[in-house]
């Protein structure tokens, strides 16, 4: 990749609205919640931050909360990757991590197994995949997704282990936007 490619190569992120469980702290991966009232209201106020910006890609995890986030910010076209959905928790969906730590002392996804749910190499190879496929683009790429999943996609992004995403913290209903300093990947803005 030359300097010039990548100096206009973006990957925008923005994390699905509020769920009842995102709001109460319960791991939620495969359980397709909606958004709460506040999570509907608080997407829609990240639409104007987008109106003007052109993408030559927008992808969707399949679950409603991230495509319902993708239509209320006004990309309702976005298209669905089954590469975005949230680290699967296994045993632990619905579960908060301080119930999971009573058993589990110390217990956290980037560093603990998850049982039934994925490997941290599992959620790796297929959030290299949706890298891959922003750096075909010259321009911008806009993902929507999940928490640990979107964590884990910027890691590897700044190629970065997966585990490193633990570094990121990530608010429902947020915008940030990756890309270069010359040849080196970078975070542009975060949790904005």
């Amino acid at each position: 990749m030359n300097a010039h490619t990548a100096s206009t190569q973006e990957l925008w992120i923005v994390r699905h609205g509020e769920t009842e469980w995102s709001r109460d702290g319960r791991h939620t991966s495969t359980t397709d919640l909606p958004l709460t009232e506040h999570g509907v209201q608080v997407a829609r106020d990240l639409a104007p931050r987008l109106a003007e910006v052109d993408f030559d890609l927008v992808l969707a995890s399949p679950r409603q909360r991230a495509r319902t986030t993708a239509e209320l910010v006004g990309r309702p076209g976005a298209e669905v990757d089954e590469d975005l959905v949230e680290w699967a928790y296994g045993d632990y969906e619905g579960v908060t991590t301080a119930t999971i730590r009573e058993t589990v002392p110390g217990w956290s996804v980037w560093t603990h197994p998850t049982p039934g749910g994925e490997t941290a190499q599992e959620v790796s190879d297929r959030l290299d995949r949706v890298v891959a496929r922003a750096r075909e683009h010259q321009g911008r790429t806009l993902v929507f997704g999940h928490g640990h999943a979107l964590r884990a996609l910027t890691a590897r992004w700044l190629d970065l282990p997966v585990e490193s995403g633990r570094h990121f913290r990530l608010d429902t209903s947020t915008l940030s936007v990756l890309g270069w300093e010359r040849e080196s990947p970078v975070l542009l803005r975060w949790n904005s």
